[in-house]
Order: structure tokens, then C-alpha cells, then sequence
């Protein structure tokens, strides 16, 4: 007679046993599918089946696809290659299994096996289950003969379905069908048949209980990240059913690429990116890959000087590197060839494109593809005169272990950047869901986009398809970059985006205008951060150092770095280039009333189109110097309706008469130096008996105006002196 311990316990294994014989792997179940391209959609697709446990074999490899365009009725190859492997385990003793059937390219696992059965076996009688969806695709005409329409989803899906060995033969051995036909209206002529979906017991999972079809149901389908699960799921909120299988039939490709970032365990919010650690690679410093750098100046940059330098900063062997730079600006051609014949011999090879070339840019980015094959590098890295990268860019993109990967870049504080999350019907910009948190770092990884532009590796193996199709910048009527990303989509290669670290930002060509002198120093606004690298004193920062004691070389008088020699040399340049100095008398009509107490000679910052730039720069960099030193006294954004460049020449207006000025406070910043670019000059403050005689270039003056400074401009003897004023009111 058992005891009660042992009893429970043989019990717990025969229900063990049980369980497995019903759910797991004794019911013989093979996982297959069809693919004769290793393409990325097929490698998304092993992973997740590795993901969950699942092996698959995979029928056609090494086979010449002959299936049709799959944008386009055709597929009935896939059916052949099922039907072969099926006539085969039906001679063999394997008449009970169970076979899952999937299409590779366009599929994802998000379960495992048991999960899958176990669904499965909920549908009472039923022996072959097909996914469904809401579209009776390839012929329309045949939705009314479906039994029933009045669910989420009535039509029958090809891509995926689930049943037992006998009933699955019997259906591909119903009738022949050619490589090029249709797949899915094959299946669907035989679940219209009653006969055939009675004796066989055919059934459609319409409620996406294991298969999900997005196509159609994009509305349908929520992707949950935000929960207490270990990993991102799908739900169908129509249905309440969370999905095994997910398709992304038809149109809804691209979805399925975003849906990829996160499924199968790919991210999740306390993990993070896991499939990005997954694929990363070491990189060998004695076997470094060869890389082709195409630089491509289209369009008039801002700062393209510190653009080209950047180039040089890239931490990767030049020995490596085969130079391609494509110039179609002809304002900037100097400057490019000043740099390539300075820098070209430094690299591998160098190639230059000059305007005068007459080639489009699609005809210059091929070039730099043939090229790149052509002299067998591993990797073209494409780089537009917009993106400025750390130096430690194309290092970190190679060792990602992506084919076609980009480093994120957008403008500093906007959403404008180098990707989209989405694309329109028509092919053009759409905004994904998760684009905001992308872009501002919100959420960190590797996501598959279906666009990128700008700065991109790309593997030279993505170059060498075996389809009839191939990766090229030329499209009719399509710009260069958009028939590149086009013609990756169509081949299926995945592009990709990393906001793994901060690899730069793009620069803002919107208000870049070369007509202008100097057009650089008008870009305070729009690129803050090269102006300022450019333009602000080398010791701005240290104005603002903790205990710092700022000069105050007269009463109330204070002295600080400001600007560079180069904004200030560029400065004068846009005053004389402009030319039209006032006459210094006390009539002018640039000022309300006609009347100037104190006349100078001068140009006004609106004449020279530098009102708005100067006004940000008072509010940028002066005000905070102004709160330090006159503290109590707050206004921002500053009020001055008085900026302007003062020239004193000896033969012209030498100097200036005791004067009070109209302002709260004055700035004067030198824009040249005494004793070297004229003599004498300088400001006399009366009331001190304190003059500042030996003004340095870029340094501000700032003292109280009104009342208390009352002053005068020191005569100039030799020379021509400028400097920059505003009054401040309030």
C-alpha cells in the first residue's frame, strides 16, 4: 500500500506527463518555412525563434527563388517546397505531427512553442488553423463566399498557419500549382470549398488568438513597453487577445520594423537594448576594415571650414581610408580645394568632384558606391557637410555589427534630424510613435528605420545583392537619398539609428545666405554651438569662474573678454563692405525724429541685417556679465534700440565730445587694436578723471550711462579705430 507522499508525488508526475503530451514536445510538432535569400528579415525572424526555444528548418536555401514579386500575387514556390517536405514525412511514421508553417521574412515569434500549442488546442475541432485578416486579398470578388464576415478578421492569411501532417499533405496535394502563382488564393480556394474545410476541419483564427496580421489592423494592435512584464508585448484591444505570431502582411512591413525594435526581447525600459549587445563586435586593431569616406557638400554649409577640419579629428588609421569629396557649391570651392590639396595625400586614395564636373549627386553618390567596390573597401561611410561627428563616430558604428547603421544627429534643441520613424503612403516623412523619445534620448538602442540621411555606414556586402534589383541613388524624380533608402526597402535591408551615446548634431542651413559677407558670423541663432566655438573669446567662460575679480580699470567700469579676432576682423569687414557710414552730422534719418544730439560715424546693425543677431547676442552673453556687476538690476530680455559700429579715422571724425549717453548701460566692444591698427583713441571718463586708453580687441567695456559716466572718445592720430555700441534701455 502507497503512503500519501509517495502517492502525491507519482501523481504530480503523471500530470507532469500528461501536461507534456499535450502541450509540449511529444506531440511531435516541426516549425517550418520558406526562404531562399538570407536577408535581415529572415535573421529577425531565426532570432526570435532562437528567442523562445524554437527551431525551425528552413526550406528553399541555395534554391533560385521563383516565386514572383511577393508585392504582387505570386508565391506558389512556397508551397511546392512545403508540399515536397511534407509528401516525405508522410512515408515516414510521423503521420500525428504537428506542423507550423510560417512565412520568414515579414514574421516574428513572440512566444514559445508551448504557448503556441497550448492556443492552438483551444480551437475544438479543429485540425489545420490558418491566420486571418481583414482583407480578401489577391481577388476580392471571392469575400462573398466566405462562411462567415461578421468578425475582426474573415479572410483567410497564408503566412501563417498551424495543423496536423495529413490534413496539411492533403491540402497541398489537392491540386498543382506553378512557382509564380498565388499562394494565397490556393489556400483560400480550398477553405471555400465545404466540402474540403468540413472534412479537414479548416478553421481561421479570426481573433488573432496565435497569428496577428498587421495589415489592416494597425489601429487594431498596441504595442505595450510600459508594463510590468519583463519584455514589450503586442495586444489586439479589439480582440483582448495577445498575439504569438506576428505578420506584417503587405503594406505593414515597415511596422513590423518598429514593432522588431522592441518584440522578441529586442529592448525593454530596465534592460534596455539587448538585441544591440547582441550583434556588437570587437574590433581588431592589426585587421581594421577598409572604409571608403564620401563627403558630399551640396548645398551652402555653415562653417563648413570647422566641417572639413572635423574630417582630419576621425579616429579611425587615414592608411585606411579612401577619401571621396564631392563639392557642387561653388562658393565654397576655395575652400575645398585649399583642404584636399593640403590633406589628400594622408589618406589611402583621394577623389575629388569638383562643380565644374556637371555630375548630380545621385550620379556622385554611385560614384562613391562603384568606387568603394571597385577598390574592395568593407565599408562606405557617407558623410554630408550638415552632420558634424565625434571623432569617435565610425569606430563605434563599426563595432554596432549592423549593416546599415547612423548615428543619430539633429539640431540642438529640435526635432529635425537625420531618420524618420515612419514613412507616408506616398513615401514621404511620417512621424513613428516613438520618434520624440528617440530623438531626445528619452529611450536609448539601435531601431530599425525606414530612412536615414545625412551620415550612414553601410556594409559593401549590402551593395552586392543576388536580386535583380540593386542599392542606387537614382530615381526619377526622387531626390539621391530618398532613392537610396527607397531601393533598400524594396530589397528588404534594414537601416538603422543609434542613440546608444551622442554622436553630433546636424547644422542649419535654412537662413545661410552667401550673398551676405561673412554669412557665418549672421549664424548666432540658428548654429549656437559652432558660432560660439568661432566666435566667443577663448576666455568668455572664465568671466564667470567663482571668485573671479572682474578688471575694472575706472570706477564703475568694467572689462571683460567677449569676442574672437575673427569675429571682430569679420565684423569690420561687413561695416566697410557695406560701405554707407553715416556723415556725422546731427541729421539722420534712421532715427525717429531725424536728430542726433551726438553724431558719429556709424552703421547701424539693421542696416548690415545683424539687429536680430546682435539683440540675441546682448541677451546671450552680455546680460549675464551685466547681472554680475550691476547687480539689482534685471531685464531680460535687454532693451536697445541703439546698436551700432562707430569708425574714427583722424581725416574723418577723430574723436568724440563730453557726452552723457542715452542708456541704463553702454557696452563698447574694441574691434581692433591701439598702437598696432591706429593711435591714440580711447574713452576719458570726466567725472573720474579715469580714461581707458589701451583697449584690447574683443573686450567689452560696460559702465552706467546718464548720470554718473559722463564721457568722451579720445582723438585718434593715425589710423582708423572701430568699436561696437549699444545702449541698453532699460
Amino acid at each position: 500500500m502507497l503512503d500519501l507522499r509517495k502517492f502525491l508525488f507519482l501523481l504530480q508526475v503523471f500530470l507532469i506527463i500528461l501536461l507534456s503530451t499535450q502541450v509540449n514536445g511529444n506531440d511531435d510538432v516541426l516549425v517550418l518555412t520558406v526562404a531562399t535569400d538570407e536577408t535581415h528579415g529572415l535573421q529577425r525572424y531565426l532570432r526570435s525563434a532562437e528567442i523562445y526555444g524554437i527551431k525551425v528548418e528552413v526550406l528553399g536555401r541555395g534554391h533560385l527563388w521563383s516565386g514572383g514579386d511577393m508585392n504582387y500575387a505570386g508565391g506558389g514556390q512556397k508551397i511546392n517546397f512545403l508540399k515536397d517536405k511534407l509528401n516525405e514525412l508522410m512515408t515516414s511514421e510521423h503521420k500525428d505531427k504537428i506542423i507550423l508553417f510560417t512565412d520568414s521574412y515579414d514574421v516574428m515569434f513572440l512566444a514559445s512553442l508551448d504557448k503556441i500549442l497550448k492556443k492552438f488546442k483551444t480551437f475544438s475541432d479543429t485540425r489545420v488553423l490558418f491566420s486571418a485578416e481583414q482583407f480578401c486579398w489577391p481577388d476580392s470578388k471571392l469575400a462573398a463566399k466566405y462562411p462567415t464576415t461578421e468578425v475582426a478578421n474573415p479572410f483567410l492569411n497564408s503566412g501563417g498557419f498551424i495543423g496536423y501532417l495529413p490534413e496539411l499533405a492533403e491540402i497541398v496535394n489537392s491540386k498543382t500549382i506553378k512557382d509564380n502563382e498565388d499562394d494565397q488564393l490556393f489556400y483560400t480556394l480550398v477553405y471555400l470549398d465545404k466540402r474540403m474545410r468540413d472534412e479537414l476541419k479548416i478553421s481561421l483564427d479570426h481573433n488573432s488568438v496565435i497569428f496577428q496580421n498587421l495589415n489592416g489592423a494597425l489601429s487594431d494592435v498596441e504595442l505595450k513597453t510600459n508594463t510590468t512584464e519583463d519584455w514589450p508585448y503586442i495586444e489586439n484591444v479589439v480582440t483582448k487577445q495577445q498575439p504569438l505570431i506576428v505578420h506584417g502582411n503587405g503594406p505593414a512591413k515597415l511596422t513590423l520594423n518598429n514593432l522588431g525594435n522592441y518584440l522578441a526581447q529586442s529592448w525593454s525600459k530596465e534592460k534596455g537594448c539587448a538585441i544591440c549587445k547582441e550583434k556588437k563586435v570587437e574590433l581588431q586593431e592589426d585587421s581594421l576594415p577598409t572604409i571608403m569616406m564620401a563627403v558630399f557638400i551640396e548645398q551652402p554649409t555653415p562653417f563648413l571650414e570647422e566641417f572639413l577640419l572635423s574630417l582630419l579629428e576621425t579616429d579611425y588609421p587615414k592608411e585606411k581610408i579612401h577619401l571621396l569629396l564631392r563639392n557642387n557649391v561653388e562658393y565654397h570651392e576655395n575652400e575645398v580645394e585649399k583642404f584636399f590639396q593640403g590633406h589628400a595625400k594622408e589618406f589611402l586614395t583621394a577623389k575629388r568632384i569638383k562643380p565644374s564636373d556637371l555630375i548630380t549627386e545621385s550620379e556622385a553618390r554611385n560614384i562613391a558606391k562603384d568606387r568603394c567596390m571597385n577598390n574592395l573597401c568593407d565599408y562606405l561611410f557617407s558623410i554630408d557637410s550638415l552632420s558634424r561627428v565625434e571623432p569617435g563616430t565610425l569606430r563605434y558604428l563599426l563595432s554596432s555589427g549592423y549593416d546599415v547603421v547612423a548615428p543619430l544627429l539633429a539640431r540642438p534643441g529640435q526635432a529635425w534630424s537625420n531618420f524618420w520613424g515612419a514613412i507616408s503612403s506616398a513615401g514621404f516623412y511620417a512621424r513613428s510613435h516613438d520618434y520624440m523619445e528617440i530623438v531626445y534620448g528619452e529611450i536609448k538602442g539601435i531601431w530599425n528605420v525606414p530612412f536615414i540621411t545625412n551620415c550612414y555606414l553601410v556594409k559593401i556586402s549590402v551593395f552586392k545583392t543576388n536580386s535583380s534589383k540593386s542599392v542606387t541613388y537614382s530615381k526619377e524624380n526622387v531626390d539621391a537619398d530618398m532613392a537610396f533608402c527607397a531601393s533598400l526597402r524594396e530589397l528588404g535591408i534594414f537601416m538603422h539609428v543609434s542613440n546608444e551615446i551622442s554622436f553630433g548634431y546636424l547644422v542649419n542651413p535654412e537662413n545661410f545666405d552667401i550673398t551676405r559677407t561673412h554669412p557665418d558670423v549672421y549664424q548666432v541663432i540658428d548654429n549656437k554651438i559652432e558660432w560660439e566655438k568661432r566666435y566667443l573669446n577663448e576666455n568668455y567662460s572664465k568671466n564667470f569662474e567663482t571668485g573671479r575679480e572682474h578688471l575694472m580699470p575706472c570706477p564703475d567700469v568694467y572689462w571683460f573678454p567677449m569676442m574672437s579676432p575673427r569675429f571682430c576682423q569679420e565684423w569690420i569687414d561687413v561695416m566697410e563692405n557695406y560701405g554707407k557710414w553715416s556723415d556725422g552730422s546731427n541729421h539722420d534719418e534712421r532715427l525717429e525724429g531725424g536728430y542726433e544730439a551726438v553724431p558719429t560715424r556709424d552703421i547701424h546693425m539693421k542696416q548690415v541685417g545683424l539687429e536680430r543677431q546682435w539683440l540675441y547676442i546682448l541677451k546671450t552673453y552680455v546680460r549675464p556679465l551685466q547681472e554680475m556687476v550691476f547687480t539689482g538690476y534685471y531685464h531680460n530680455p535687454p532693451v536697445s534700440l541703439m546698436n551700432f559700429v562707430v569708425r574714427y579715422r583722424p581725416d574723418e571724425q577723430p574723436s568724440l565730445r563730453p557726452h552723457h549717453d542715452s542708456s541704463t548701460y553702454t557696452i563698447n566692444l574694441a574691434l581692433n587694436t591701439p598702437n598696432v591698427d591706429y593711435e591714440g583713441g580711447g574713452c576719458h571718463f570726466i567725472r573720474y578723471n579715469c580714461s581707458v586708453r589701451d583697449t584690447k580687441r574683443g573686450w567689452l567695456l560696460m559702465h552706467p550711462g546718464r548720470l554718473t559716466h559722463y564721457h568722451e572718445g579720445l582723438r585718434v592720430t593715425g589710423g582708423t579705430r572701430y568699436i561696437m555700441i549699444s545702449f541698453v534701455n532699460p
